[in-house]
Formats: C-alpha cells, structure tokens, sequence
C-alpha cells in the first residue's frame, strides 16, 4: 500500500473534534510514508486534511473538477493539483491512484463517492479495501443501515462485513495492509436470478 484516497466533508461541520480527529489521521497517513489522495479543495475537513499531512511532511495529491476550479475551492499549496474535466472523471482518477479508501465524517459527495467504490467492489470493477474513520459515533446509524441491508436481503453478510469500521488508527491500517476481497455474488439468490430474466 503506498497510498490513500480520503472522502471528507467540504465543511468542517459542527463540533471541533471533527477537524481534529480529521487531522491526526492525516499527519498518520503522511507519517507512514503514503501519499494523500483527495479532492483536491482548501475548505472545510478537505483543507484540514491537506495541511495536516502537508505540515508532517507528506505527499498531497489533489483531484478536482474544472467547475470547482471557478468556484475558487483549490487548494493551491499540495504536492500535486490535478484539474479535470468532471466529477465522474475525479472519481475514475482518485480510483486509479489510491491503494485504498478512506471515509471521514462528511455529507453527500462523502457517502456518493465511498458508496461508488463499494459498488464498483461489488460488482468486480474493483478490489481495493473501504473503510469508515468514525468520530464520536458519527457513521453508527449508517452501519445500522448496512445491517438492515442485509436483514431484507438487498446485501450479502460477506459484502457488509468487506468493509472497516471503528476509530483506531492502527487497527484501520494493519486490516488495510492484510486486506483479501470477499468473494461472493452480487446476487442474493441465484436461482431466482435466472427465474427473473
């Protein structure tokens, strides 16, 4: 693993210890010797994250859409500013230059763009580790989601369980690190697959 995409919110939201949490685990990252993918702005948790894994001395590369650009949000001081032409395009780019992914508390871009990486996981465009950096609780109720998921038969056990939750550093990396893909279908039921087309 030499590097890691990290998802966070744009703003910084509302209690401090977002912005804190959100940057001690930057200076980690940078401090382990692994580049710093993210997207690319100077604002909210985003601009946290860049300057604290620029100030430990690690390497930043942001991707950001052309239309971010005007509005201005770049960061201008990170190792690397890669401009392009979409967001889908961001996603692609941030995919290709990741070892693994990151979630940190964040707002709709955050869980859109973790989400498209579980799904691209899940249906073998990809097989990269994905794992949720809580903070005080913040991510529990999506987990209760994930597992309601898989009560009603919409996620495999094996697929909710392809992903890290918690707020340890280390235990987050170490399982990164020794990360294996689960190896199931998407499909619940494969009969009833084949009884539907």
């Amino acid at each position: 693993m030499k590097s890691l995409c990290l998802y966070c919110g744009s703003n910084a939201g509302a209690r401090p210890i977002y912005a804190e949490r959100a940057a001690e685990f930057a200076r980690r990252v940078a401090r382990e010797g692994l580049t710093l993918v993210y997207g690319g702005g100077n604002v909210g948790l985003m601009g946290v994250i860049a300057d604290a894994a620029l100030e430990a001395g690690g390497e930043v590369i942001g991707v950001i859409p052309e239309h971010l650009m005007r509005w201005e949000v770049a960061h201008r001081g990170v190792t690397r500013l890669e401009v392009v032409g979409s967001m889908h395009e961001r996603k692609a780019r941030m995919f290709d230059l990741a070892d693994g992914f990151v979630a940190l508390p964040g707002g709709f871009g955050t869980l859109d763009e973790m989400f498209e990486m579980l799904t691209w996981r899940q249906l073998g465009l990809g097989d990269k580790p994905c794992a949720f950096l809580d903070v005080d609780g913040f991510f529990a109720p999506l987990m209760q989601m994930l597992d309601r998921m898989v009560a009603e038969r919409f996620l495999h056990p094996e697929q909710r369980h392809d992903l890290w939750y918690g707020e340890n550093h280390d235990a987050l990396l170490a399982w990164m690190r020794a990360y294996r893909p689960a190896q199931s279908s998407k499909w619940m039921d494969e009969k009833r697959r084949g009884d539907l087309r």
